[in-house]
This record gives structure tokens, sequence and C-alpha cells, in this order.
């Protein structure tokens, strides 16, 4: 809790406009949040956390960008372009969502922590010299999927529903309905009902 005598001391700075006074109480404010939201935290869950996922609502954050009822998503996360999350899903800490070419997130989904998913790249610009554009492609995951940390899809993948795709999985190719996948390159190993 900010103390208010901190509180009187940074309106008094911001009237008087010494705006030195003010990053300092400010700063000092945020620290004491920082470090009661740490405890309180690490109290109940066992668990450290950056600043941010320490202050911002995850189902808050989610729902500004749009997603679906219900899902959730760590400030962490890093979220490009067109973006499209059904409800119920939750996306975990440190993702990168790079939705330049689109990207499409069924309902009931988990995307593990550092999970990338990319729907642009870079190579044909690079290899002319920068006189050929970016490559982009929308990348669709279906519903009911769990996608295991650290696994990175590429441009242009399609995973179908119901679908296990193992950490650190590279997926460079569509994975069917009913489907468990694991490995660099991303192979299914098993179908199931």
């Amino acid at each position: 809790m900010i103390d208010k005598n901190e509180l009187i001391d940074a309106l008094v700075a911001l009237i008087n406009d010494d705006s030195s006074d003010i990053d300092v109480v400010m700063l000092s404010a945020l620290r004491r949040l920082w470090r009661n939201r740490r405890n309180e935290v690490n109290d109940e869950f066992k668990r450290t956390l950056p600043l941010g996922d320490y202050i911002v609502d995850r189902w808050e954050k989610a729902s500004s960008l749009g997603f679906g009822k219900g899902s959730s998503i760590y400030d962490s996360a890093l979220v490009f372009g067109d973006v499209t999350v059904k409800d119920d899903t939750w996306i975990g800490p440190f993702v990168i969502l790079d939705g330049t070419g689109g990207i499409c997130i069924g309902s009931n989904c988990s995307i593990s922590s550092g999970v990338q998913v990319y729907t642009h790249d870079t190579v044909e610009w690079a290899l002319s010299g920068i006189r050929n554009s970016y490559d982009y492609s929308t990348v669709i995951i279906g519903d009911n999927c769990y996608i295991g940390p650290n696994s990175v899809i590429t441009k242009g993948v399609t995973i179908g529903n119901k679908c296990i795709i193992g950490a650190n999985s590279l997926v460079l190719s569509d994975i069917p309905d009913n489907s468990k996948a694991y490995g660099t390159p991303c192979k299914v190993v098993q179908e199931f009902e």
C-alpha cells in the first residue's frame, strides 16, 4: 500500500511542478508496490514474476486485445498485428504472437511459456539485398490444443483441433486434427480419437 505521506508529497511536488521530487516519490511507491505484490504472489502461489505480471490483469489484457471470453494473456507476452483468440484460451508468459500475417487461435487452448508463433519471415528480403519484400502467411491453431513450452510455429502452418505439440518443437508444416506431434522438425507420432 502507498504511504499517505508519500502521496501527499507527490501531490505537493506536482502542484509546485518539481518533477525531480515526483520521480523520486513515484519510484519509491512503485518499488513498494512491487515488493508487496511479489510477496503476496509468492506466498499464495510460490512464484515470482516480471513487474508487469504483478500489476496487469491477464483477463483484462486479453479482453482489451479483443480475445474471447475467459481468455488470458500474461503481460510479458508480445502481440503484434492481427491476432484472434477465441474463448477460454490461456497464453503463458514470454510468448511471442507475430500476427503481421494473421493468427487465429481457437477456444480452450493452452499456449505454454516461451512459445513463438511467426506469420512472416525476411529470408527473401535478406537474400535479395532487400529488393524483395517480406513473406507473410496466416497461422491457425484449432480448438482444444496444447502447445508445449518453447515451441516455434512458422508462417503458414495450420494445427488442427485437439492437438498436442511437445515442448521445444519446431512446427514447419500442418498438423492434422487429433494428433500428438513433437520434434525438430515436428512430426506426428500418434493419432487419437
